[in-house]
């Protein structure tokens, strides 16, 4: 564990998340979070938790194992390999992909309240996610998926 309450309660939440909870965002997130990675730039809690949802809908197990943690101040890093099932991709079959999130934390008070605690937790307020969009997404497509599995050997990566 990396003993930083804000840090830990991020990695937690992220391991439950689904499709059930995707309205629970603000218990990590402000409401003027920003959310990025490869695919999308998102702005704001609502849109959030709209873009979750919809991802979330066919995603048939989602969940992280987080390796290294790093904090300093108020920005962190945090890399991770999420394994990911989804219908529609890779035949159904489970598949991981490397990731690291670099995450920026709001004052801790700006955040909210946590509901019933009456005390006040750092959330964060912008979020980058990195990845290889293809080794998620395009790779899994069927032909397309082929393809580019085909010009990363000839390329040699």
């Amino acid at each position: 564990m990396s003993r930083d309450p804000a840090l830990d309660a991020f990695c937690a939440f992220f391991n439950k998340l689904d499709k059930t909870c995707t309205n629970k965002l603000s218990s990590v997130y402000t409401e003027d979070v920003i959310f990025q990675d490869p695919l999308h730039r998102i702005e704001g809690l609502s849109t959030l938790e709209g873009y979750f949802a919809a991802l979330y809908t066919h995603v048939q197990e989602c969940r992280f194992s987080f390796h290294h943690r790093q904090r300093q101040g108020d920005t962190a890093f945090v890399t991770w390999t999420m394994t990911l099932r989804h219908p529609r991709l890779a035949g159904g079959r489970r598949y991981e992909v490397e990731g690291c999130s670099h995450l920026i934390f709001a004052p801790a008070g700006t955040g909210g309240e946590e509901e019933g605690l009456g005390e006040q937790r750092e959330k964060v307020r912008c979020h980058r996610d990195y990845f290889d969009a293809g080794e998620l997404l395009y790779e899994r497509l069927p032909l397309l998926g082929g393809v580019i599995r085909h010009l990363k050997r000839r390329a040699g990566t």
